[in-house]
């Protein structure tokens, strides 16, 4: 097995161009259903991170995995998963995600007919920690406890990667 390998944006649009009808590269995005139909790369299929193990009879026949994310995090985890798979295959990070894609200019595959599951996440930590608050004046000081709650949630999805808030909404509803 190699070890992962990394590209620029750059160069994965070069390689997504010239390598789209390679039946042996795989291009994934590995955000979820609702991230993806919001924003994706043309070529590119979405294959969640909870689900790349279900996915791993497709992935034996490739010769080079390139997985992307939004903004990098997701898809390094999901680049392990594939490792403990014990795939053959080279394993591309896209360094930067659908971030340094868009920062770069490149063009994306937008659905624009809903608020965006980020904006989402921070009108409802938002909301829950006004609520947090007002109630804990009114009501109970211990509900002051729900917006250190928020708080917390909202600091570990930044220095992890991971919104646990953003996995509930995407399965709401609306966003399906």
């Amino acid at each position: 097995m190699n070890e992962i390998k990394h590209i620029s944006v750059h160069s994965f649009k070069e390689v997504v161009d010239s390598e789209s009808n390679n039946e042996t590269v795989d291009f994934i995005n590995v955000c979820t259903p609702v991230e993806y139909k919001e924003k994706h790369i043309h070529g590119v299929r979405n294959v969640p991170l909870d689900e790349i193990k279900n996915h791993a009879d497709e992935f034996a026949s490739k010769t080079t995995i390139y997985v992307h994310c939004r903004s990098g995090n997701r898809s390094l985890r999901a680049i392990n998963e594939l490792k403990q798979l014990g795939l053959k295959a080279d394993l591309v990070n896209v360094e930067g995600g659908l971030l340094s894609w868009d920062e770069a200019g490149f063009t994306t595959n937008k659905q624009t007919n809903r608020i965006p599951l980020m904006r989402q996440v921070l009108i409802a930590a938002g909301s829950l920690v006004l609520l947090g608050f007002l109630l804990s004046v009114t009501l109970a000081p211990g509900l002051i406890y729900l917006s250190v709650f928020v708080g917390a949630g909202l600091l570990f999805a930044g220095l992890s990667g991971w919104c646990g808030m953003s996995f509930l909404l995407a399965k709401m509803p609306w966003n399906r």
